[in-house]
């Protein structure tokens, strides 16, 4: 009652939400799109609608892909506002951030059902840490990088972790399968840590840092910036300064940077390649 109609030979007729879509398709995307997307309880029956309305009107394919997700379990129970179990994104980012909400999303082949919880998030926290502990590995690595041809062993070796990369395509040839794809990015980490725990060719780290960032930027990851509370190039002087120290058996100064520096919030960590922090 009071809801709005058209007369029609049939009866009072008024808008479907599957005429809506095809409608909406039409104006904004054309009358065929290259994806659609959608719960897997969406399938039957508007998706088939939507199918059915648009490639009868038109006499053209609707859409050439088609990926139904599935469903976002919070506790083991079907997310729902009827439950009581419904969740805003912003509220999960503004306690995990919006890094860890996405490779909870992405450890998980989006036809799989996937089960929200707080250690879920929490274990993306610290999968994400590794990644991002990879990232500072390679910027040491970079520094203390030999400016020297790659040997004939180092070339073969980065080669062997290069083809991480087709392990990745062929898991996101698979029917978009994120889960692999992120399992082979995170072989890719394991061997890059290894390979360049000691110095390294300046070539062969350029290669492993170019695949690293190639893949992680696709998945939409990116390292948070740190803020520190003296500045960097303050930082990078004292531990020369310390390396120096050290040196010189001053081993008083030495630890002294070093304490002045973890006030500050900063930890160092020596290494075959030289003084890490973060």
């Amino acid at each position: 009652m009071g809801e709005p109609f058209w007369e029609s030979p049939w009866g009072k007729g008024r808008p479907g939400w599957h005429i809506e879509c095809s409608a909406m398709v039409n104006r904004y995307l054309g009358k065929t799109i290259d994806i659609h997307c959608g719960g897997a309880d969406l399938a039957f029956p508007h998706h088939e609608n939507e199918i059915a309305q648009s490639e009868a009107c038109f006499g053209c394919t609707f859409s050439r892909f088609w990926l139904h997700n599935g469903y976002i379990n919070v506790d083991n129970q079907k997310m729902g506002k009827s439950l009581g179990n419904f969740f805003m994104v912003r509220d999960a980012a503004a306690k995990y951030g919006y890094d860890a909400i996405r490779f909870f999303l992405l450890s998980a082949q989006y036809r799989s059902p996937v089960n929200f919880s707080a250690d879920a998030l929490i274990q993306s926290q610290n999968a994400l840490s590794r990644l991002y502990n990879c990232e500072d590995n390679l910027k040491s690595a970079i520094n203390a990088a030999e400016s020297r041809p790659e040997t004939a062993d180092e070339a073969a070796e980065t080669d062997k972790i290069l083809t991480r990369k087709d392990d990745f395509i062929k898991a996101m040839d698979d029917d978009f399968n994120t889960a692999d794809g992120i399992s082979a990015i995170f072989e890719l980490v394991k061997d890059i840590n290894i390979f360049i725990s000691v110095p390294r060719a300046v070539k062969s780290v350029e290669k492993l840092c170019s695949l690293y960032y190639e893949l992680v930027t696709l998945m939409g990851f990116k390292k948070p910036a740190t803020s520190y509370s003296i500045p960097v190039e303050e930082i990078e002087r004292l531990i020369e300064e310390r390396i120096s120290a050290k040196k010189s058996k001053n081993f008083t100064r030495a630890d002294e940077i070093r304490a002045y520096l973890k006030e500050k919030g900063i930890s160092l960590e020596d290494t075959a390649q030289g003084t890490k922090w973060k």
